[in-house]
C-alpha cells in the first residue's frame, strides 16, 4: 500500500498545493509532506478526511494507494476498470462526476 503515492497523485490531479489540501483536511503542511513520503503511517480517520479533502471515494482513493501485488488477483478487465472509475474521480468538475464510458 502506498497511501503516500495516492495522495500526491490526486493532489496533483485536483491542482492543489500541499498547504491547501493540508488546510482542507485539517492537517499541518509538514504532517501532510511526511505522508506524502511514506514517512508517517497515518490513522484511517486522517486517510478519510483526506479522500473527503480530496472529493474522491475512500474506495477509489484506496484503490488508487494499492500495489500491483496488492491487486494481481484481479481480472485485467475488472482491474482496469476499476483503475479508470477511480481516476476518473480525479477529473470531476463541480462535484459532478463525469460520464463514465
Amino acid at each position: 500500500m502506498n497511501l503516500g503515492r495516492a495522495i500526491k497523485l490526486c493532489r496533483n490531479q485536483k491542482n492543489l498545493k500541499q498547504h491547501e489540501l493540508a488546510s482542507k483536511a485539517g492537517l499541518s503542511v509538514s504532517y501532510l509532506s511526511m505522508l506524502e513520503q511514506n514517512k508517517r503511517d497515518p490513522s484511517l480517520s486522517t486517510v478519510k478526511g483526506l479522500a473527503v479533502a480530496l472529493g474522491v471515494p475512500f474506495s477509489g482513493f484506496m484503490f488508487l494507494a494499492a500495489d500491483k501485488d496488492e491487486v494481481s488477483g484481479l481480472d485485467p478487465d475488472l482491474a482496469e476498470k476499476l483503475a479508470f472509475t477511480a481516476l476518473s474521480f480525479l477529473h470531476e468538475e463541480n462535484g459532478e462526476q463525469q460520464a463514465l464510458l
